[in-house]
């Protein structure tokens, strides 16, 4: 029962350190979202006449993986070869701190 316990709280100990480790820097993904303002605006409401979508609202996490799978081509959209080319020079830190500017978007 006490070797149940102490794993569970092992688990739990590294999973806390984990997501902070990978949280990204909002003020940082700031600076890089002036170049996502040009289409999705400059608070993420999105340009639907030009069919770029709303951003504001969406989770960290989620926002990060999906610059990531524009970068890697595992995205496929009929804006993709766009977004590939807006990703291309993001590194991943860039992307975790644009997920965490994105999620701070209302």
């Amino acid at each position: 029962m006490k070797m149940t316990i102490i794993a569970a709280a092992a688990i739990a100990l590294v999973g806390s350190f984990g997501s902070a480790i990978a949280a990204g820097d909002a003020a940082a993904g700031k600076a890089k979202f002036a170049v996502c303002a040009g289409c999705h605006g400059p608070t993420g409401a999105g340009n639907e006449p030009l069919k770029y979508p709303k951003l504001a609202g969406m989770d960290e996490a989620y926002a990060a993986q999906q610059l990531r799978d524009f970068k890697s081509g595992k995205r496929n959209t009929p804006m993709a070869a766009t977004m590939k080319a807006m990703t291309a020079g993001l590194s991943d830190a860039d992307m975790d701190n644009l997920g965490a500017y994105i999620a701070t978007l209302k």
